[in-house]
């Protein structure tokens, strides 16, 4: 680990958007070797929603190259297709088997702080840097991710499954920035993205509807099948529980006093069970394939006090996590929360640190 302040040689994944373009800058007016990196996916955006498509498309990687020119840095546009194949495989099946992914969460993990950083050590680079708005801490003996400084921006959810390897190495220069000195900086520094509007959408979704991937490379899982209410009655019918997530109104059967919305998803039967609000409200739930970031993994029983957040725009609330074995907790929670989804990830927080995540699973927790 380069001492604090020190020059370093700094790989940056450019995804051609303006957070990434200023991270870049700001490390080079800190007087660091900057090279720069842009991931191709090999998916094509439609052209009337390329500016939406996420952060992999050709007119990304033309403002990224730009970018670096502008910079006068080094710049590689590296053929991550064969990659993002299996990450969209892994997208697909996860539906399949009645969850809600969140693939964000694996390309960091995967690509910017895995294949990324092992080009950085054939660059004889000591760090890779993204533009995620959250910051690298050492808390005692352990790296750790904690909140960005800007609340409405922070990303620290999606960094969550970052090993202690990978955050030895990662230096997040807008982790103290809010989006509007981002966009100052971008400014003052005349970088040709400093208007660009931002990307809202998964980079590998050409259509902006994940259903289409679905119909187009697993047209076998959307199997159609019964909605039925909490009594276990058929209240519609539907194309496939992939189509789904809970939490979701959109779609349903009309004609009830009350809304409604997806409470449960079932691909084994098929079937797709709706309810009111309350049938969403959860306080337990399990959790598999753990990262432990802010402080060691527990002895399997032990109890760890926190901040839970459930989904990348989700509040976190108080509650206990309990080991229940090499790389998997349950979580209850002071209060129930609303549209616990499985597939997504459960992230715990002390304060501003994360101290562990993990996936939600299906399965049930014991009362």
């Amino acid at each position: 680990m380069t001492a604090p302040g020190a020059r370093e040689r700094v790989l940056v994944a450019m995804s051609g958007g303006v957070d990434s373009s200023v991270a870049a800058a700001l490390l080079k007016e800190q007087g660091h070797e900057v090279i720069g990196a842009f991931m191709r996916n090999g998916v094509k955006a439609n052209s009337d929603r390329a500016h939406r498509q996420g952060c992999c498309g050709v007119d990304d990687a033309l403002d990224a190259r730009r970018v670096a020119d502008r910079l006068e840095i080094p710049f590689y546009a590296l053929n991550f297709e064969d990659a993002f194949e299996e990450l969209i495989g892994d997208f697909v099946d996860s539906y399949a088997r009645g969850e809600t992914p969140n693939p964000c969460i694996e390309c960091n993990r995967r690509f910017k702080m895995g294949a990324l950083l092992h080009l950085a050590r054939k660059l004889e680079a000591s760090a890779i840097a993204t533009g995620h708005y959250a910051r690298v801490e050492r808390h005692g003996d352990r790296w750790c991710i904690a909140r960005g400084a800007d609340a409405d921006k922070d990303q620290s959810y999606v960094l969550f499954a970052l090993d202690q390897e990978a955050l030895a190495h990662t230096r997040l220069p807008l982790g103290t920035l809010v989006k509007s000195e981002v966009r100052a900086h971008a400014r003052r520094l005349a970088l040709p993205v400093a208007e660009k509007p931002e990307s809202m959408e998964i980079c590998f979704v050409p259509t902006g509807d994940y259903r289409d991937i679905l119909r187009e490379r697993a047209p076998a899982v959307l199997q159609p099948g019964a909605i039925l209410d909490g009594a276990g009655h058929e209240v519609g019918r539907h194309e496939g529980t992939a189509m789904f997530t809970i939490g979701q109104r959109r779609g349903l059967p009309g004609g009830q006093s009350d809304p409604i919305y997806v409470s449960d998803l079932d691909p084994e039967t098929r079937t797709v069970t709706v309810g009111g609000k309350a049938a969403l409200l959860r306080d337990r739930f399990a959790a598999t394939n753990a990262t432990w970031s802010g402080t060691p993994a527990p002895a399997v029983g032990a109890t760890v006090r926190g901040r839970v957040k459930i989904r990348a725009h989700h509040e976190p609330v108080p509650g206990v996590l309990t080991v229940t074995g090499d790389d998997a907790f349950s979580v209850v929670l002071d209060e129930p929360a609303e549209a616990v989804t499985p597939g997504q990830a459960a992230v715990l927080y002390e304060g501003d640190r994360v101290l562990a995540g993990g996936w939600i699973a299906r399965d049930e927790v014991p009362v």
